[in-house]
C-alpha cells in the first residue's frame, strides 16, 4: 500500500512566482537594448530588480516545498 501526501499549494505558488520572475526578468534583459523611454526613474530598472526578486523567491519556495523528497 503507498501513502499518498498532498502537494503543498506553496510549491505551487513558488513555481508561479518563479515563471513570473523569469518573464520580467526576460523582458527587463531585453528592454536594456532599446532605447529610454521617458518615463521617470526608467534608469534603475525596476523589470530586472523585481524579476530578479521573484525568481530568487519562487526558486526558495519551490525547493523549500518540494513535495518529492525522499525521507
Amino acid at each position: 500500500m503507498t501513502s499518498k501526501t498532498p502537494i503543498s499549494v506553496w510549491f505551487f505558488t513558488g513555481v508561479l512566482v518563479a515563471f513570473y520572475g523569469i518573464v520580467i526578468l526576460g523582458y527587463g534583459l531585453y528592454a536594456l537594448g532599446l532605447p529610454p523611454s521617458g518615463r521617470a526613474m526608467s534608469g534603475l530598472h525596476p523589470d530586472i530588480w523585481w524579476g530578479g526578486v521573484m525568481l530568487v523567491v519562487g526558486a526558495i519556495y519551490s525547493i523549500k516545498f518540494y513535495p518529492f523528497n525522499k525521507k
